[in-house]
């Protein structure tokens, strides 16, 4: 009877933690990045630590994101929560001459009329819900780039 009772309880044992044995990590927009399999030791109710936001006033060049290491726009953040940087470059006389928000469905948000001086843009979020928006820069000789931005 106690080899039973014992059998049971080990049984028991091995069970529960059979589903702890795998953990998931997930990044800021909810897309699954790391999938691994805990062995020994492991807490799957811990969380990591999330890295603080930083000042806006810290920001380093290697922070902004950029199309390619040759583009002459970066921005910062994404997922934006309450602010976009936006800065740019201007190459031969090319300046950005507009700036277009729109929403998932197309329609236009706000606009931005940047002077020829300008090389950066600040652009408010926290009044837009949740979701995905269209950032479009056009040129003044006619070029026209976007940029996804996702707001928490």
């Amino acid at each position: 009877m106690r080899k039973i009772i014992t059998l049971l309880l080990f049984g028991i044992t091995i069970f529960s933690n059979a589903q702890q044995k795998i953990t998931f990590n997930y990044d800021a927009a909810g897309n699954q990045i790391l999938r691994e399999l805990c062995l020994t030791g492991c807490n799957p109710l811990a969380k990591p630590a999330k890295d603080e936001a930083k000042e806006i006033e810290a920001l380093v060049d290697e922070d902004l994101l950029k199309f390619s290491q040759e583009d002459v726009i970066s921005y910062y953040p994404n997922p934006v929560k309450e602010e976009l940087y936006i800065k740019w470059e201007m190459k031969d006389g090319n300046y950005v001459n507009s700036i277009q928000i729109f929403n998932i469905t197309g329609q236009l948000l706000r606009s931005y009329q940047p002077t020829a001086r300008n090389d950066n843009q600040n652009i408010r979020f926290q009044d837009y819900p949740t979701g995905i928006y269209a950032v479009m820069l056009y040129y003044s000789n006619g070029d026209q780039k976007s940029i996804k931005i996702i707001k928490q």
